[in-house]
């Protein structure tokens, strides 16, 4: 469910998402039936197609870079090829109202930049396979920001697409089915990568080997198939109509300033609550997750125990709380699952603590994995559910891209130092510390909370 904070809807043909709470709750039987829906299907399938990437320009990446000899300075440079995702609200504004020649005209405004973004996801895929970094560095680095900045702005038309896509009480289901999607696919672009290359590899030849990674890389290309054919054969959803622009500067006065200045005139000071929270929300979660991986080496876990427990048995978990968190928050009201999301969020940081006492276990790994991963998929969908609730429809390609880059800003600069705190005191003890990161974001929702629709509560 969206929220409206004490907000009256716009009016004309400029509606909110943000607009008043629907009168009762749908029953149990209702709200499951919701994910069975074709909206929910298909963003199942765009959920893959978004979560596709995001690994194989990090996580599998940096596994391949460091195989073929690449020291870890450079490796650790190049991870942030990442800030394209943290400023994708760049070029958001162009994403929301500029059309593609043909493209636009033949499949709709969020259907041409969906299917333009997939087809360079894939094209720079192919490039990457193709390329042995082990002989030339540089055009995989090309290659590799083509597949980010592609995949970034996919997720900017995907968001737009989705909030567009279903009224008010069905966005934390499609939050959840997407979530879906996206983890299924990091298991495939992580784990399945990974099977891919290794069975890929010649017989009996010890050593680095490209081929295994070339043909790993080639099936992750094709796998984008699946979200171009998806885009295809969905009905573009109905958008609101956009106001035609007199000269160059009142269309780029609509596309870059409008969207910005909407939000702050709906939400007045509000909004300075309402970005603080979106900028804390998941800060214990990102900050303690750069750290999760040299932890586990820390402790002695093998590559095929982290493998099985993190990257398979703990997306399958996340995925049930996604489920969980969908479907709590369309029978209770986002704030609560977002209050809820929150306190798990930080108390499972606590159960990595204890995890730092126990030594190579792998039993209380599979637990303290359970409860993280359960807890962040609870957290994620009541999150996203409520960042779509607070965008104009008008404007959701840039608001919602907006607001899921601040979500990462400060979250990941903070995170830098994770490895100097470590060093200094121990897992234990920064573990704790970011479950104490997580204590103003308590606060936050509950003065969020104060101000919500009685529907959003």
């Amino acid at each position: 469910m969206r929220q409206n904070l004490n907000e009256p809807a716009p009016a004309g043909n400029q509606p909110s998402a943000a607009t008043a709470a629907e009168p009762g709750r749908p029953g149990w039987g209702q709200t499951l039936r919701f994910y069975l829906e074709p909206a929910s299907l298909r963003m199942l399938l765009l959920g893959f197609s978004a979560g596709l990437p995001l690994l194989l320009v990090f996580g599998s990446l940096s596994f391949w870079l460091r195989e073929a000899g690449i020291d870890r300075s450079t490796i650790g440079y190049l991870s942030w090829i990442g800030l394209a995702y943290g400023f994708k609200w760049v070029w958001a504004p162009l994403v929301d109202r500029l059309p593609i020649f043909l493209l636009t005209r033949w499949l709709g405004r969020r259907r041409s930049w969906l299917l333009l973004s997939q087809g360079v996801i894939m094209a720079a895929l192919v490039g990457m396979a193709l390329t042995d970094p082990q002989r030339a560095l540089l055009p995989m680095v090309w290659c590799a920001l083509a597949v980010a900045v592609a995949s970034a702005t996919q997720d900017i038309a995907l968001d737009a697409f989705r909030i567009e896509s279903a009224e008010v009480e069905r966005q934390a289901a499609l939050a959840a089915t997407y979530q879906t999607g996206y983890r299924i696919a990091m298991i495939w672009a992580g784990a399945g990568v990974l099977w891919i290359a290794a069975r890929s590899e010649v017989a009996g030849v010890s050593g680095y080997q490209h081929g295994g990674w070339q043909t790993a890389y080639l099936v992750m290309a094709a796998s984008m198939l699946l979200g171009m054919v998806t885009v295809l054969f969905s009905p573009e959803p109905v958008a609101a109509p956009l106001p035609r622009a007199r000269n160059a500067a009142e269309w780029l006065k609509g596309a870059l300033i409008e969207p910005f200045a909407d939000f702050l005139r709906r939400y007045g000071k509000q909004a300075v609550l309402i970005l603080a929270l979106i900028a804390m929300y998941r800060i214990s979660d990102v900050v303690m997750g750069i750290m999760a991986n040299p932890f586990y080496v820390d402790m002695g876990f093998s590559k095929d125990e982290v493998a099985a427990v993190t990257k398979v048995y703990g997306v399958i978990m996340t995925l049930v709380g996604a489920f969980v968190g969908g479907a709590l928050a369309m029978r209770l009201g986002v704030m609560r699952v977002l209050m809820l999301g929150a306190v798990l969020s930080a108390a499972t940081n606590l159960m990595f603590a204890w995890l730092s006492t126990r030594g190579h276990d792998v039993h209380a790994l599979v637990f303290v994995i359970s409860a993280d991963n359960l807890a962040s998929g609870i957290a994620s969908a009541a999150f996203i559910a409520y960042i779509s609730g607070l965008t104009n429809v008008s404007y959701s390609a840039t608001q919602y891209a907006l607001f899921s880059s601040m979500m990462l800003l400060l979250p990941k600069f903070l995170a830098g130092y994770s490895g100097v705190f470590v060093d200094a005191h121990g897992y234990s003890s920064f573990f704790m510390a970011t479950a104490l990161l997580g204590l103003p974001v308590l606060l936050l929702v509950w003065l969020a909370s104060r101000h919500a629709a009685p529907g959003g509560r």
